[in-house]
C-alpha cells in the first residue's frame, strides 16, 4: 500500500483548525467551498458534492478530539481507479499556528502520484481558506 503524507502550516491557532476539519458535515463551508459543492450525512457516512453534481461517498472512522485527527475511507465514487482510499487529518499546536497534516493510503501503489498531486492541491486550497477565515 502506497502512503501520500503532505502537511502545511497554517497561519491560524490549531484549536481554530481542529474545529473546521472535525465539523465533518461543513466540507462546503469551512474548508472547500467552491471545490465541494454540498456536503450531507447519512449516519456515519458523508456525501460530498462537487460541482458538477459527482458525489463521493466517505465512511467517517473517528474523529478524535483529544488527538485532533480525523479519519476517513472512501467507499464510493473515486474518479481515480483505486481498490483502496482511507485517509486522516491531524492538526497540531505549532506556536501561534498550525499544522495540518493528512495522510492517504491507497492501492494500487502505482497511483501514489496522482494521490499525491490532488493532496497537495487540496491542502493548499483549505490553507487559504482557512487563513483567509482568520483574517
Amino acid at each position: 500500500m502506497a502512503t501520500v503524507r503532505v502537511e502545511v502550516l497554517v497561519k491560524a491557532p490549531a484549536p481554530r483548525v481542529w474545529a473546521a476539519i472535525s465539523d465533518v458535515g461543513a466540507v462546503h463551508r469551512r474548508l472547500l467551498p467552491g471545490r465541494v459543492a454540498d456536503t450531507r450525512l447519512e449516519g456515519d457516512v458523508r456525501i460530498l458534492t462537487m460541482p458538477d453534481g459527482w458525489q463521493v461517498r466517505e465512511l467517517i472512522l473517528a474523529v478524535d478530539d483529544s488527538m485532533r485527527r480525523m479519519a476517513y475511507a472512501v467507499i464510493e465514487g473515486q474518479r481515480l481507479p483505486l481498490t483502496y482510499h482511507h485517509a486522516e487529518f491531524q492538526v497540531f499546536d505549532d506556536g501561534d499556528h498550525s499544522r495540518l497534516v493528512w495522510l492517504t493510503d491507497v492501492l494500487p501503489h502505482a497511483m501514489a502520484d496522482a494521490v499525491r498531486a490532488r493532496v497537495e492541491r487540496g491542502i493548499e486550497e483549505m490553507r487559504e481558506v482557512l487563513e483567509l477565515n482568520e483574517s
